[in-house]
């Protein structure tokens, strides 16, 4: 059986990283996201629970762990248990 996965534009926005969809799409599309150390320049990249995201967040490198999928965008609290936030 495989493991379950999300596409990271639709990931990005259910954790409350960006406001829009698109945005988050337009962040992985320049090639300013990374998976596991490797850039990457495909929104509909697929990632799983375990997954180490690097990405810049308003002036800061955020660097952080799926360790949920999610799904819906939901409230800040809910959005908050999908990742852990690990010091860059």
């Amino acid at each position: 059986m495989t493991e379950p996965t999300i596409r990271i534009d639709k990931w990005l926005w259910y954790a409350r990283f960006f406001k829009s969809r698109s945005l988050s799409a337009k962040l992985v599309e320049a090639g300013r996201v990374r998976i596991n150390g490797s850039k990457i320049r495909k929104s509909s990249a697929a990632i799983r629970v375990g997954d180490v995201l690097t990405f810049p967040q308003a002036k800061t490198i955020l660097v952080v762990r799926v360790e949920a999928l999610g799904e819906r965008r939901g409230p800040a609290a809910e959005a908050q248990q999908l990742y852990a936030e690990l010091k860059a």
